[in-house]
Formats: C-alpha cells, structure tokens, sequence
C-alpha cells in the first residue's frame, strides 16, 4: 500500500457500540481492573512494571490462575500504566495512583473510551514486535548482553512488516470484491507479504519465508486477539509434528483453516483506520460527506466502489430535503473540466435514490445542455409526462459523457468494452458524427473505443474519428 491514493472506504459501526466493544475487551477490562485495584501500598519496578511479588495478588484480583496468570496480569498492569489509567505517584517510592484517564472509562464520551483503547492497541502491536523472550534470556545467559544481530531481529523491519501485514488485511477486508467480515486463511496473508505479485510458481525459498511468516503471524495475532483486534483462530499444533520444524503452506484449499484464519472485529477495522490516518493515508470512511455539501460528496465518491457510493449517498440525501437535495447535486454536476462526466454520473446514480418530489427540479434543467440529458433520463425512467425528445446533438454529447465518466470510474472494463461494442452496433454512423461533438473528452472517448472495440474494422473507424476530433480542437 501508499498513501498516494485513497484506500477504499470502510464501513464503521457507531462510536457507542465500538466503545462497549473496546470495554469488553479482555486486555482493557483486566487493566481496568487493576487500575481500581491498585493502592497505595502497590509498588512498581524502575521501570513502572508491578514487582514481581505483587504478580500473583495482581493476578488473583483479576481471577486468574495458572501458569500463565502472573504473565497475563502485568501485561494488563503494563496497559495500565502504558493509556493512563494507572499513574506513577514517585517514581524514587515506586508507588501509583489512580490515573486521570480511569475516569474516562466510565463517564467520558464513547470518542474518550476509544482513545484509551487506541493506546492500548498500541501497546500490544509494540509487543507484538518482540521476539520471544525466552531467545533473550538464553541469549542473556550465554553471553550476558543481548546482541539484536545473534537474535535475527530488527525491530524497526520486524514494526513495518506487521504493519504491512494489517495493512493489508484491512485492505482485503474494506475492497468490496474482497472476503468482507470473512476470515482470510493466514498462507494466503504471509504470501502477500512475501511473494512478488509477477511470480508464477514459488520457488522453495519463498514457500519457507512465507512458512516462517505464517509463524511470526501466529504468534502475534494470538496476542492481538485479546485487545479485541482480531478473532483469530490459530494453527492447528497438529500440524507442527517436530518443534523444530515449521509446517509447509498448505497445498490445497480443503485444509487451508489448520494454517489459521484471520478476521478484523468491528473495533479492529476502526482501530487500523485510526492508524492509517495517522501514518499519512487516506482512509475515508461511509458517512465521512454527510454533513458536507453536494460537490464534496460528488467528488468523494467518485473513487468509491458502488456499493460504498451508495451508502454514503444514502446517509447524505437523509439529512436533506429531497428537493432541495436534488437542486444541489445537480447545481454541482455541471463543468466541463476533467473531473465533470464521473461527477455527473455519480449525480445520475444519487438521483435513481430520491422520489417524484424531486421532479420540478430535474424539469427545470431540461435546456441546460450538460444537464438536459440525464434529466432526461430521470423523468423517462419514472414515466412522467410531456418530456421533450432530446435533439441529435444531446444525444451523442450524453453518450460521449457517460463514456468518459464510464472511463474514469472502470478504466478499460469488460462493461465499458460491452458498452462500446454496443454503440457501436446501434449506430452505423456513430464514429461520422460522434468526433464532431463539442465535448472535452470526445477524442479521449473515441481513442478508447478504438483501443477496446475487438472488431479491427471499427477500432480503426474510430480512431480515425479520434485523429478529427483532436484536429477540431486544435483547430
């Protein structure tokens, strides 16, 4: 991914049911807990860890047992200390008192609980980066320094692969044609990461880098779940017959969910898309342009794929009254500059959602030559009354702009060639008098329809057409 191009838009779920979600989280509830817990005879390390004594009356406070309670419960006690919640009184004493931001957990605004679960977040991805701490140990004891080279970790390239990895699972899971709220099989996301898009079979080396992956990935989803993060199910042990060895990728899809599956929560996909924005990207999100006006939505969701450009255009017509909302998208759509044909499109696709209140407005564009055409359309598909036949000229013109829109929203699409090869059917005269029409794309749709139309015949029609039509502007 970059960030020189918007990502496609997720949908979030309301602030108020992410926060209830983010408080219900295993990892906050615990540093909640022990956040109202501690006293003023709790005591802390140098480095604001609970000492050590303290774990297991930490742990039994959180109702946990076993062996992995003490570990369980400073990492929750980490948390703590980490969003707020838990504040170092004396640093020299080690002694704590309640944070400021505890409060916020049960009197501040959903916005307010997500900041503090936000920073736990950020908490877990940094230790989610770490190795495990049984390699520093005897990296410890061997030597008695740990030397980051011996243990084969960059904690900078280890920090950006897993942000590559979210990334990408945030990717898959936001693109429509993508498995949406599904799982995605764990092989499949290491292989984003490792294998080139242009390679064809793998080689053996990339197989075991993506195997190495998928462990890396094993492990650090297993402590992103309980953030609330994830839901993960990991791979099966099963699998793992030697623990010294890793499995292979799984060679068919009928055993795929042994290697683990990953999926974003609700709160995962809000939690990513905070990150994004704050590394630089453009991540909207349905329901960003609803307040905004009519140009703002038109040209933010020009991008958007369409069932996302729908819902955002839902949420904007239910703030306005349907007329006045119809005089403002088409007041918008007008222009001649690049951008005008996909705004106008877009116009088209809001207008199908608004009912015959919106009539008068359409009637009144009916002469206004960028906007005669779909009002056209408009009144036809709703079977008015009295809708005049469009001229000749209207006619190429609304088939020239809903080409160049088709253009710019699809690129070169199987629909936009079907489109093509069907006018060109329709009208035997098309490409004679389609260059002649006063429209700024008409040579750019022309030279798309030679560059998509499989007939050899009428692809060079039309880019003879293309060839008069830039001569007429040049002219």
């Amino acid at each position: 991914m970059t960030d020189s191009s918007p990502l496609p838009p997720v949908r979030l779920h309301p602030e108020a049911e992410l926060a209830r979600d983010a408080l219900s989280t295993p990892l906050l509830s615990r540093a909640a807990r022990l956040a109202r817990w501690a006293g003023p005879d709790t005591r802390v390390d140098a480095g604001g860890g609970l000492v050590e004594e303290q774990l297991p009356e930490a742990a039994e406070a959180l109702g946990l047992s076993g062996d992995e309670a003490a570990a369980y419960a400073s990492e929750a006690w980490r948390v703590a200390v980490d969003t707020g919640l838990v504040e170092i009184a004396d640093e020299e004493a080690g002694t704590v008192a309640a944070g400021e931001d505890l409060a916020l957990l049960t009197g501040g605004a959903p916005h307010d609980v997500l900041g503090v679960w936000l920073g736990a977040l950020e908490t877990v991805l940094a230790d989610a980066s770490v190795p495990d701490l049984d390699d520093i140990v005897g990296a410890m004891e061997a030597g008695g320094e740990v030397d980051l080279s011996e243990l084969d970790w960059d904690p900078e390239a280890e920090s950006e692969f897993l942000d590559g990895v979210l990334g990408n699972l945030y990717l898959l899971t936001v693109t429509e044609d993508g498995p949406g709220e599904g799982p995605v099989p764990l092989p499949a996301l290491a292989a984003s990461m490792i294998v080139p898009s242009d390679m064809g079979e793998p080689t053996n080396d990339v197989l075991e880098q993506v195997s190495d992956a998928m462990m890396r990935l094993d492990d650090q989803f297993r402590l992103l779940e309980p953030v609330g993060l994830v839901e993960y199910q990991p791979v099966d042990e099963a699998l793992m017959a030697d623990a010294d060895e890793e499995p292979a990728a799984p060679v068919d899809d009928t055993d795929v969910s042994r290697y683990g599956m990953v999926r974003l929560t609700p709160l995962g996909l809000y939690g990513l898309r905070a990150r994004l924005l704050d590394a630089g990207f453009e991540a909207p999100a349905v329901g960003d342009l609803a307040d905004k006006g009519a140009d703002a939505l038109l040209d933010g969701t020009a991008g958007f794929p369409p069932a996302a450009a729908q819902a955002e255009t839902e949420q904007w017509l239910a703030r306005r009254e349907p007329l006045a909302a119809t005089r403002e998208l088409l007041a918008a759509a007008k222009g001649l500059d690049a951008g005008a044909p996909l705004r106008r499109l877009r116009c088209q696709q809001a207008l199908s959602l608004v009912g015959a209140e919106a009539e008068p407005a359409l009637r009144a564009v009916l002469d206004d030559p960028e906007l005669g055409g779909l009002a056209r359309v408009w009144l036809t598909e709703r079977g008015a009354s009295d809708v005049p036949a469009p001229s000749e000229d209207l006619v190429f013109w609304l088939t020239v702009d809903t080409v160049a829109a088709q253009l710019a929203a699809e690129g070169n699409s199987d629909e936009l060639r079907g489109l093509v090869e069907g006018l060109a059917q329709q009208h035997s005269g098309f490409f004679t008098a389609a260059w002649r029409v006063d429209h700024p794309a008409t040579a750019d749709v022309l030279e798309a329809m030679g560059r998509l139309h499989p007939d050899k015949r009428v692809a060079k029609e039309a880019r003879k057409a293309a060839f008069k039509a830039r001569s007429q502007q040049g002219s």
